[in-house]
This record gives structure tokens, sequence and C-alpha cells, in this order.
């Protein structure tokens, strides 16, 4: 086979691109989804320096004729297991790495389909067809160079990297599309005149131990060569699961965002339970108005996907973080749950004290049915708690 065999395949503007795709009236303009904090921009949004996370009244003055639409999470999650059910189809080596890109191995389809490029080109089709969403596919001998080659043809593209013409493909490219290089790193790198990655690769390593450290000089230094020995992996689960919630940058009291968090909490452990996993840890993740952040974990004595303990934890590392918040306005609340494990794995305990398992499962068997805002708490009723998303895995 003359050609690399790992795909890349990345929705383009995931969550415009469905609202366009669900609003004919969208197609072809700005679009940006989410007020107060920017959560997707369409490519014609972008196009003016629309940027995700940008605060909503910033990306307005940048863009002032876009349209702004509110996040349908549900939609997006039913778009991604479409998308997906087309990745499985084409080939069994599907790794899923967010909701909207995965990694391909085709490299067992030779006898088939011998070509990739021509695979890559059929499964963007597919996409296209099916599911109603553009999509670009970048193909090359790693991962790592199959997720540069989609970046690069972004939007709606195909990009085969040749077998042998990796380092003429990748060293005239700017730093910034290696893993790992971000404003710190970049700045460090363009203030000794380093602004390719072909420069980079240049240096002995020794040189960038010194000037970035030795984990994160070896690693850089590992790419910029194109070494990267990781293979599609199916079925690897994940080690966390999450979700956070945009404030937007109107100040907002403590208790407001605790019952935002509150909200969050409800939803992931709903997820854990779906999942029949169990949780050892509880992080806390605060964003503020001048971008910096803060992170708060709490490790549990035993795994449990019970819903008031792990709540009770988490309203613990929020009264920890709340002195933060008179000195800063927090923009983003994120909660994750870490150290998973299968539910089966929990040690029964002697049947002394209170058992909410039941409620938690009843609460979950009503929300599936009728949706989930069909149970809500008291203090959540007639409230705006606006859009979750779900994070990525650690």
């Amino acid at each position: 086979m003359d050609e690399p065999t790992i795909l890349h395949a990345d929705l383009d503007a995931f969550y415009a691109s469905v609202e366009q795709r669900d609003d004919p009236s969208l197609r072809g303009r700005p679009v940006i989804v989410g007020g107060g904090v920017v959560l997707a921009a369409s490519y014609e949004a972008k196009r003016c320096g629309v940027r995700t996370a940008m605060g909503g009244r910033a990306a307005l003055r940048l863009c002032p004729d876009a349209v702004v639409v509110p996040p349908r999470m549900d939609a997006y999650s039913a778009a991604s297991r479409c998308v997906f059910e087309v990745f499985r189809d084409t080939t069994p080596l599907v790794e899923g790495i967010s909701i909207d890109e995965a990694f391909l191995d085709v490299g067992g389809l030779r006898h088939i389909r011998p070509r990739p490029s021509l695979i890559a080109s059929q499964l963007r089709t597919d996409v296209r067809e099916r599911v109603g969403l553009p999509i670009t596919v970048g193909v090359a001998k790693t991962k790592f160079l199959a997720k540069v080659a989609s970046a690069v043809a972004k939007p709606d593209g195909l990009l085969v990297v040749p077998l042998g013409g990796e380092l003429a493909f990748l060293h005239p490219l700017p730093v910034e599309r290696l893993w790992g290089v971000g404003k710190v790193t970049s700045a460090k790198l363009h203030a000794r005149g380093i602004s390719t990655i072909g420069e980079l690769a240049e240096i002995e390593p020794r040189s960038l131990d010194a000037m970035l450290g030795p984990a994160s000089g070896r690693h850089l230094y590992a790419l910029s060569h194109n070494q990267d020995p990781r293979r599609v992996v199916v079925g690897r689960r994940r080690g966390s699961i999450g979700s956070q919630s945009a404030l937007g940058f109107r100040r907002r009291p403590p208790e407001e965002i605790e019952q935002r968090l509150t909200a969050l909490i409800d939803r992931v452990c709903r997820r854990l339970r779906s999942a029949q996993r169990v949780c050892r840890t509880v992080v806390l993740r605060l964003r503020f108005d001048d971008l910096s952040r803060a992170t708060r974990s709490h490790t549990l004595p035993v795994p449990t996907a019970d819903t008031a303990t792990i709540l009770t934890a988490a309203r613990q590392l929020f009264a920890e973080a709340r002195p933060l918040l008179a000195e800063r306005g927090c923009t983003l609340v994120g909660i994750s749950l870490a150290n998973l494990d299968n539910e089966d794995a929990i040690q029964l305990m002697l049947p002394f004290g209170k058992d909410t398992t039941a409620l938690d499962t009843a609460l979950d068997e009503l929300r599936e049915r009728f949706g989930g805002k069909a149970v809500t708490r008291a203090n959540q009723l007639g409230r705006d708690l606006g859009p979750s998303v779900p994070l990525l895995p650690d």
C-alpha cells in the first residue's frame, strides 16, 4: 500500500453547522452559538475574528451581522451519534476523541479498498449525504500528523500526507501547529527566533530541554520529527466525565453559580450511572473574567455514583473557592468526575445509614422518559440555568 492509513476526521464548526443544517435561513450567514460566551461560530463568523470562548459582546462587535442562536445540546449529541455510525460503517477501528472528531485506522481494508485517500473521500461523502454536515479529513502515517493535516485542510477539505513526504509537509508549518505549543511556549520559541517546526527540529534536544523543560522539550522534539508511535485504540473507556456551563461576563452572586453547579452535578451523575461507572474524585473548575482559572478536587473514601454524595463534595469545594469569587467575576463553572471504574467495582457496604440509590434510579428513569427537565430541584424552578457542555476526557 503506497498511502498512509490513519485518518483524522473532524466535523467543521460542529455546533454552528448543525444549526445551519436544521435552519436553511442560516446557511451562508455568520452564526454564533451561545449568548454570553461563544460556544461555537460558523466559518462565516470566524472570518470576522470570532472565536470559541470569546465574550458574546466582543464577538458581536467583530461581527455585528451575526445571528446568535441558543445551544441545543440534544441536537448536537444526536448528530454526533449519526456521524460515528458512519465512522464505524467505514472501519471497525475508530477511536473517538471528542463529540465531533475521531481517528480511524483503515489499514485492514487494503484487500477491499486499497487506497485510503478514496476511503477518506467516500467518508466525507457519506457524512454529507447521511447526516448533512461538512467534515474535514486528514490522512497520514501517524495520529499526530493526521490531525495536523485535517487542521490545515479545513474547512470541508481532504489532505493526504504522502509516505516519505511527512517532514516536507510538517517543517514549513508554524510551531503553533505542534500539540503542546500554547501562548507561553510559543512566546519562548519566538523570542529565540524559532517560528517554524523545521527550525525547532534543528535544535539539539538538550537545548530544548533547557529552554522549555525536559518533558516539554522531548515531547516537541519528537513531534517535530513526526515521532508518534500511538495506535488507534478502540473501546478505551474515559478516565473522567464532566460538564461545564458558561456564565457570561455579568457578575453573578455565588448562590446563582452554586445553582448552576447543582444542575451540572445532576446531569453528570446521570451520565455516570448510564455508563455503569463510579467515581472516586470530584473536580471543580472555575474560570474568571481575567481569563485565570482555579481547580479544586476531592477524593472520596469509596467509589460512588450517588448524586447526594458527589453533590456534597462539590459544594464543599465550591465553599472553599468562594473567596475567589469576591475578587474576580466567574465566567464558567465546570464539574468533572475522575478516577472512574466499573460499577461492579464498588465494595458493598453494610446496610447502615441512608441509601439514595433507589431515588437516583427513579429520577434517571423519569428524565430518560420525559426529558432532562421533567424533574428538577426546587431552587431551580423558573430559572434559566443555561446550556451545559460535555467536557472532553482527560
